[in-house]
Order: structure tokens, then sequence, then C-alpha cells
């Protein structure tokens, strides 16, 4: 049996949670491998709206197996709060749920530090949700840092320490805060994760693939936000693409099966960094408004522009995609005419690869196409799709040489059309 990975082809917010929450169904063991609580991923089914941070999206599918993997940065605090409103919803999850014992764990002087090093930056800074990722993964790679593991065994002694060394690092900064309000609820998140099953996730991992049990990996954020291969230094701090996958779960090379790249049939990006697609004019509000673009995490407004072809097959090649699946399709059935970025053009140059930076300047190079111009949200089978869409579909298709075999008309579950290829 083989894992098969999902993760997201743009910046991120491309609708993964929903996704994994339709195929969860098809396997046994749902796990997230990299990302921490500034992933925002959005369920709607039976007129409720879910948005998990730290969970899978895996849990609200029958008894699946759930794993927080070893590549998650975890916030205690936060997870309380994330598990204590499920459980005002009915849903228990300390039976389905399992932790590895290797996640870091977020701690308060992580995120005190992230926002004293963001507002050092003033001008410059790169748009962090200040949720202490950075910080904790800076830890991780310099073996500083303290993992889940660590609960059970002098967590109160290993915490002082860190702490001591955090508020060194603050005091450099000189900046303003109270640990007292950081730190609240530290102590009842710890006990909270007690109450879990702490677990070697790599050995668990490996013993599901052994005996023959299905497994899908769940991304966080998305390509163009990797640490390697994102928009460098407006990226998150790990590795987003599918080889992350084998490192935050700890599965080989050869256990992966199908990629699933999911993309918005439009872009958006929140906070700051390049996007060559931007549009600063009533189509680009059009798309926020139309499709309620404002941060899951942040509730930022979500900057938007059109679909960004170079972006996306370099994504695809990146990770090797099998199967791509398009969100938010109905957002753009407001529009007469749609417009695909296919190169870039970068002073005299016409480039149609992805380049090593995006530089002040960058003209995107259009293709327009006719728009579908009509409601999508109440489809339920792609042969009632408009021609329109159908060649917008075809095009991708060609052009990325992958076959696009989910297409989301809606937020809701139900609205979903599964496209057999």
């Amino acid at each position: 049996m083989k894992v098969d990975v999902l993760l997201g082809l743009q910046w991120g917010d491309e609708g993964k949670g929903k996704v994994v929450d339709v195929l969860t169904p098809k396997y046994d063991v749902v796990t997230r491998f990299q990302g921490g609580p500034n992933a925002g991923h959005t369920l709607e089914f039976e007129g409720k709206k879910f948005v998990l941070h730290n969970i899978p999206s895996g849990i609200f599918q029958g008894n699946k197996v759930n794993i927080i993997g070893n590549g998650v940065v975890l916030d205690p605090i936060i997870f309380k709060q994330e598990t204590d409103e499920l459980k005002k919803q009915g849903i228990d999850l300390t039976e389905k749920l399992f932790i590895s014992k290797k996640a870091h764990l977020i701690l308060p002087t992580h995120r005190i530090l992230d926002a004293a090093s963001e507002a050092a930056k003033g001008k410059t800074k790169i748009g962090s949700t200040l949720k202490g990722i950075g910080p904790t993964y800076m830890d991780k790679t310099g073996r500083n840092g303290i993992r889940v593991g660590d609960i059970l065994n002098d967590f109160d002694k290993k915490y002082a320490a860190l702490r001591e060394k955090h508020l060194q690092l603050i005091e450099m900064y000189g900046f303003e805060y109270n640990l007292e309000e950081y730190e609240e609820g530290l102590k009842e998140g710890i006990e909270t994760l007690k109450q879990f099953t702490l677990i070697d996730s790599e050995l668990e991992l490996n013993r599901y693939l052994k005996n023959g049990q299905s497994i899908l990996a769940e991304g966080a954020q998305g390509t163009l936000l990797d640490i390697d291969f994102g928009s460098y230094p407006f990226v998150t701090s790990s590795n987003t693409v599918c080889a992350g996958a084998c490192i935050g779960m700890g599965v080989p090379p050869r256990s992966i099966g199908e990629v699933y790249g999911i993309f918005k049939a439009y872009c958006t990006r929140v906070g700051a960094g390049p996007f060559p697609t931007e549009l600063f004019d009533e189509d680009g509000e059009r798309m926020r408004k139309n499709g309620n673009e404002f941060g899951s995490t942040t509730g930022r407004p979500r900057r938007c522009g059109w679909l960004d072809l170079v972006a996306l097959k370099y994504s695809v090649m990146i990770n090797g995609v099998s199967r791509l699946i398009m969100m938010k399709s109905d957002v753009l059935s407001c529009f007469d005419t749609i417009k695909i970025a296919t190169a870039y053009k970068i002073g005299n140059d016409v480039v149609e690869e992805f380049p090593f930076e995006l530089p002040e300047g960058l003209e995107p190079v259009y293709k327009e196409m006719p728009g579908w111009n009509c409601d999508l949200t109440a489809i339920k089978s792609e042969d009632d799709f408009p021609a329109e869409l159908k060649n917008y579909i075809r095009f991708i298709e060609e052009e990325t040489g992958v076959p696009i075999t989910i297409v989301s008309v809606g937020p809701d579950r139900e609205q979903t059309i599964q496209i057999e290829k």
C-alpha cells in the first residue's frame, strides 16, 4: 500500500481541508506532516463550518485514524482551544487522534520572539502570522527545541531553561510584552496533550503500510511558500512540498503513491511577497468579495489575481503531481472574460519558467478566455458544466500535462464534482 499526498500548489489557502474531508472515506489513516497553527483548513457540511489549525481534516469522517506527524509544530494553548471547541460540537478526539512524540512544541516565548522579530523588520517584514512557527523551527534545527514527548519527562525544567534563553534574545530586540499574558493557558494545554495517545508515529505509519492500510498525507500552506522552493524570503519555515511528507512522517520515498495538487481557479496570497498576477482593480475586489477571501487563521484580506500557469507548472513539476484538483471555480462565474498568465515579461525577455526570484516590474503575459458567466453552485455532474468551464479545464490540463479529477463549485462538502479520467 502507498501513501497518497495532498498539498497546495499556490501560496496556501487553496481549500485543502475540504478536499481531505471529501477523500477521507477512501483511506484508513489521515496525517498532517508539516506546519502548525498558521494553517487554517476550512470545512463546511450539514450547515456547519469548522476551521482546523493543528488537527488533520479527516476527523469528521467516521472512525478514521488521524495522526499529527513529527514534522508538525504544535502549540499546546491553541491545541486545547481547538479540541475544546470541537468537543462542544460533540466531537471527542481522544479515541481517534494520535500525536507524534517527535513533533516540536510552540512555546509562549516562541510567539514573543516571532512578534519581536517581525516588529524589528519594519517595512521589510515578511507578513508572519505571529504564531511562533519560525522561531520553533529555528530551535528545532538549532537542536534546542522541546518535543511533545518531553511533556512526559521534566517538561517544567526544560521549559524554564529554554524560556530564559528566549527572554535574553527578546531583550536584545527591546520589545515590550506581558509574559503572563502569553503564558496563560500553557499548563492547561500541556495537560490536554497528556490526555491523548502519544506515539512513535514513524513506527506506526510504517506498520500501517506493511499491513496494507491506506494513508492520506495532508500538507499545510502551499508549494510557493516552501522554505526552499517558494518565493523566498516570503515563505514559511518548513518544506510544504511532496518530499516534505517523507520527512514529516518518517516514510520512505518509494512509499509515495498519488500526489494530489490543489489550486484555485485564480490566485490569492496573504501577507507580503511577490504576486505576479495580483489585481488592484474592480476585478480583484470582485474576486475577494465573491470568494470570501479573508484568512481563516489571521482574518487578513487576501490579495487576489488571475491564475498563474508559470507558477502552477513549476509546482506540478516540483511535487510530481499526478492529479489536479481545482477549487472555487464558482467564484469566477461573474466574469465575462477570464485571464490566465502563460509567461512573464522581465525586461526585454519573455520567460515561461519560474525564475530564481520574482523582480519588481515583472509583467504577466496573459491568454484571455471567455468566462462561463453562470451559477455553478447547484451543479451535480461534470456533464452539466458550461462549455466555457470545460474549455478552461482542458487548457489547464494541456498546459500542465496532468488531469483535473475534482472541481469544487462551492464551499460545502456536497459541492464537489469528481471527474473520472
